[in-house]
């Protein structure tokens, strides 16, 4: 009979975690997919890398703290993820598919171009190419901010919790960047007739 109860108890326990976490966490996946193609460069590693950060936020959801930010939460686990993954990629020696190099002459083409590549597609109809390689070129703690703030419209309490740094330094990294992008992207302007010709 106690096992019986105990059943239900865990499976009603079971269904409100998974309810709540898909009222709270899902909402906010476009964002972190944007974010994490935008770490990572890459469409697969982007997907793995919010797979992953789903999957421990379910894992560790009853660590969350109901009414404080989640989306702050998500970008953490993030965060984390990517640079344990980082790590761990540094440490371990490249590795080459047979396969791979057994057709490396035939499937190498300079001329060639894909053009179903997402991410291109994304920067392209998001960003002129000028805009995303200055962005690029920021260093990463620059970048970070400005992606957060300017693209994905995260407020400064936002991105101070997700960097894990006083609203200040958000608010100095966020200035600099902003400045350094300007500076990279001062010619792109003028071709544009956005910026005057001097």
């Amino acid at each position: 009979m106690i096992p019986v109860v105990l059943a239900a108890v865990l499976s009603r326990s079971t269904r409100r975690k998974q309810e709540d976490f898909q009222k709270e966490a899902l909402p906010h996946m476009d964002i972190l997919y944007n974010y994490a193609l935008r770490t990572t460069g890459n469409v697969e590693d982007a997907r793995d890398l919010l797979q992953e950060t789903y999957l421990k936020a379910y894992r560790f959801w009853d660590k969350y703290e109901k009414g404080t930010n989640i989306r702050a939460w998500l970008f953490r686990i993030m965060k984390n993820s990517y640079i344990n993954r980082y790590r761990k990629e540094s440490k371990e020696p490249d590795k080459v598919d047979y396969g791979d190099v057994e057709n490396f002459y035939n499937s190498v083409r300079a001329e060639y171009k894909d053009t179903n590549d997402l991410q291109e597609k994304l920067y392209r109809n998001l960003l002129g190419d000028e805009v995303a390689n200055a962005l690029e070129s920021l260093p990463e703690d620059f970048r970070t901010v400005v992606i957060l703030c300017d693209i994905e419209g995260l407020t400064y309490e936002e991105i101070a919790e997700f960097i894990d740094r006083p609203i200040g330094t958000v608010r100095s990294r966020l200035h600099r960047g902003r400045k350094l992008l300007q500076a990279k992207l001062l010619n792109y302007a003028r071709k544009q007739g956005i910026a005057p010709n001097d």
